[in-house]
């Protein structure tokens, strides 16, 4: 099962992420906050406050929102990683 071992938040809407299988990088994940659950992450500051849940082992904020850990790690590999 994929899921998320680090994460770093790198500034903007930039997360650096550690997978389970090795693979590693940033995204950036401005172009995907859609909806009303990501509507307040577009403020940096709330987006800043990004965690890795202990359990789930992927991102989430405090607002109810969080991402799946395959979602983030197809954008990593999709070439949509910061740069």
């Amino acid at each position: 099962m994929l899921n998320i071992q680090a994460l770093e938040y790198r500034g903007a809407h930039r997360l650096w992420l550690r997978f389970n299988d090795g693979a590693e990088g940033e995204v950036d994940l401005g172009a995907q906050l859609q909806g009303p659950v990501f509507l307040p992450l577009r403020d940096p500051s709330v987006f800043a406050t990004a965690q890795l849940d202990p359990e789930l082992r992927t991102v989430v904020w405090p607002n109810g929102a969080d991402l799946a850990p395959e979602f983030l790690h197809a954008l990593l590999n999709s070439g949509v990683a910061a740069v």
